[in-house]
């Protein structure tokens, strides 16, 4: 990765409209209602945009959309990129530097993740306070990081106390359940086992997924302030563990989003 093949992807997106973005938006498997939100919307495919990855998993669709949310203008991605699907580090958190260098000052992530906390059940949504790091491996970890930020990037507190403590408010108000947890990020794309179950329950996490931690890592040495959530779409109790069909995950993800959705939006108006 070269800081010009970053402006390349930059300079084609601001020919393409995508002028100034205040908010960038990721969004999480089976997580894409949020573009019907968006007004005056500018696509540009991933396919499009010189340097960018590929979309590989057949329900992500590859494109970023820019446009008003709320009366602020933002950028969205919709579908991601995961290790599992092959891709490295640098892959995955390349669209985050392309958003911040169009502008944004603020990061949204959205994921679909696994219950642990057996208080939590398939159909809630949970504000990530903290995370742990268990895909093998760091987005800052290349020879020419220093070109890009800190190398050694503070992870005190990943996770905007501010946007946070707004989000909570907001949830209040809206009479929405909002639970609050560690997100253990691991590399998939193979579900968890039972003791896998219980040895992330020990090690602190209240729920586990594929994805979100790269991101925020890279957003942390941007010094991009960073709210994210898991929308609960399985319960890993080992105990009582059931087979979990990727499909039966993406209904849950879908009946869940619009109280994500509400979340997010309430929080865009309040920036």
């Amino acid at each position: 990765m070269t800081q010009n093949q970053i402006d390349e992807s930059v300079d084609y997106l601001n020919k393409r409209g995508f002028e100034n973005p205040e908010i960038g938006i990721v969004l999480g498997t089976g997580l894409g209602q949020l573009i019907d939100s968006i007004e005056n919307p500018i696509e540009a495919h991933y396919n499009h945009i010189p340097h960018f990855p590929l979309a590989t998993v057949e329900f992500h669709t590859g494109k970023l959309i820019y446009g008003t949310i709320e009366g602020k203008s933002a950028v969205v991605m919709q579908g991601r990129f995961h290790l599992y699907e092959g891709y490295d580090f640098l892959d995955i958190t390349y669209p985050i530097r392309v958003m911040h260098q169009l502008g944004i000052k603020k990061l949204f992530v959205s994921n679909a993740a696994g219950a642990i906390n057996l208080e939590f059940k398939k159909g809630d949504i949970m504000l990530i306070e903290d995370h742990i790091n268990l895909q093998g491996g760091s987005p800052l970890a290349f020879k020419n990081v220093g070109e890009f930020g800190d190398r050694f990037v503070d992870m005190s507190e990943p996770y905007d106390l501010q946007m946070r403590q707004k989000i909570e408010q907001i949830a209040t108000k809206e009479h929405i359940s909002l639970k609050k947890g560690v997100y253990a990020s691991v590399v998939g794309p193979q579900l968890e086992t039972k003791a896998e179950y219980r040895m992330l329950k020990i090690m602190g996490a209240d729920a586990v997924g594929m994805s979100t931690v790269p991101e925020v890592i890279v957003a942390n040495q941007l010094r991009l302030p960073i709210v994210a959530v898991s929308v609960l779409t399985d319960e890993c109790d080992p105990d009582n563990l059931q087979p979990v069909k990727v499909q039966e995950i993406l209904k849950i993800a879908g009946e869940t989003e619009p109280k994500m959705i509400r979340l997010f939006k309430e929080l865009i108006k309040e920036l």
